[in-house]
């Protein structure tokens, strides 16, 4: 039996002004205090961060190919006037995406355990195909990397900026406080960045000549698409059926069940 207590509950909540009007006017009263001393010049803070951004290093940059082979395909790209490291990156980059999706999926898992049955929410099964596909792809771009020669270890800099990015989405699907629709919204942002970043992959790679890439590609899109469409359909029930309005169609889940 899941936690009775649900988000929606009407309990104690002091984090707005309304539950303390004492102090709430105090507060009021000292931002207005506040505005009258000596503001920061928005313009100087601005100018300090272009200054900055103008004279930092980069976040990282890229290794050398780790092979011979690897070598030789980046000669042949900047002869054509490519830049294979361009692409690396971002094979790099959905590579540690897809290794987050793993986890996020498996840390879903355990919200899907800790929750009531529902009938017309996710299954087990649902979730641990989706957690299999992302093991799948990630195994796709590891193979890609390593046929044009790259090291699939290197932590690139796209790959170094979309695992901070993705920090937000693990902290939550991790806190146990938080609820299965609650973790559904986290995965929804997970599966929106996903599927951009592997048709931006997918596009490059047929520019770029990679035809048989690109047809890996695409098919990792439309598992992507395919689970896109799933969250957006269990969230969306979940809501509707957390609010007490009918179902519409789609799968449902009422709040009793919500509460790991």
């Amino acid at each position: 039996m899941s936690n009775p207590r649900k988000p929606t509950d009407v309990r104690s909540n002091r984090t707005g002004i309304g539950t303390s009007p004492v102090e709430s006017k105090q507060a009021i009263d000292g931002a207005r205090a506040a505005t009258e001393r000596p503001r920061v010049d928005g313009k100087e803070l601005l100018a300090t961060r272009v200054n900055l951004s103008r004279q930092a290093e980069p976040v990282g940059t890229m290794p050398p190919p780790s092979s011979v082979k690897g070598v030789a395909k980046s000669a042949v790209q900047a002869v054509k006037g490519k830049h294979p490291m361009v692409f690396l990156d971002l094979l790099a980059e959905r590579l540690a995406f897809e290794r987050t999706g793993t986890r996020l999926y498996d840390a879903l898992l355990a919200k899907h355990d800790a929750a009531d049955p529902r009938p017309e929410g996710p299954t087990r099964a649902d979730l641990e195909q989706i957690r299999d596909d992302e093991l799948r792809h990630f195994a796709i771009l590891k193979g890609a990397i390593e046929e044009l020669g790259g090291d699939p270890t290197v932590m690139t800099p796209s790959a170094d900026i979309t695992s901070v990015l993705s920090m937000g989405l693990v902290q939550t699907l991790s806190d146990p406080r938080v609820t299965l629709t609650q973790a559904l919204k986290a995965i929804l942002v997970a599966e929106l960045a996903d599927n951009d970043g592997w048709t931006v992959l997918a596009d490059l790679a047929e520019q770029l000549g990679h035809d048989d890439l690109a047809q890996r590609f695409q098919e990792a899109l439309a598992d992507e698409e395919e689970h896109l469409a799933q969250v957006r359909a269990w969230l969306s029930s979940a809501i509707v059926g957390q609010a007490g309005l009918p179902s519409t169609g789609v799968e449902s889940a009422d709040e009793e069940g919500d509460r790991p």
